[in-house]
């Protein structure tokens, strides 16, 4: 009997790829911001990046914005994002060390940068724990109305 498999690949399912947008060149290209040596500081294991418009809400922040709302500072703005999603992380439901591959949404109280606000307002974000490029386990933190 002849030893046959009916094993398919993605190509020859799928068809040939077209083309691809990696994670790597997401971050190159400032749709993706690596949140770099400051999420290993407040204890994650993978890497996390937050999307440009996370970044420019929540993150950002200049002397000039300082000299129209209340001081602060990016890396500070940044510790609050990571530290409340490894907070939301650490309170889940689902939290486990295998929490992969899954979806968590989290509150965080961040001054916008508008100019006049002089008080935290609310934001919902968006924990996605899925594959980097190679398969890893990676984290994004982007806005609920984001993929």
């Amino acid at each position: 009997m002849p030893n046959t498999s009916n094993e398919q690949t993605a190509e020859s399912f799928f068809g040939e790829v077209i083309s691809t947008y990696t994670r790597a060149q997401a971050i190159e290209d400032g749709v993706l911001v690596d949140a770099g040596p400051m999420a290993k500081e407040v204890g994650f294991r993978f890497p996390v990046a937050l999307t440009s418009a996370v970044w420019a809400d929540c993150v950002a922040w200049t002397d000039s914005d300082s000299q129209k709302n209340p001081f602060q500072d990016q890396s500070g703005r940044l510790y609050d994002v990571l530290i409340m999603a490894a907070f939301a992380i650490q309170t889940s439901e689902k939290s486990s060390d295998r929490l992969l591959y899954g979806v968590l949404l989290y509150e965080l109280y961040r001054v916008p940068r508008d100019g006049f606000s002089t008080e935290a307002k609310p934001v919902t974000l968006k924990l996605i724990i899925g594959p980097g490029d190679q398969g890893e386990p990676v984290l994004t933190i982007l806005f609920p109305n984001q993929d």
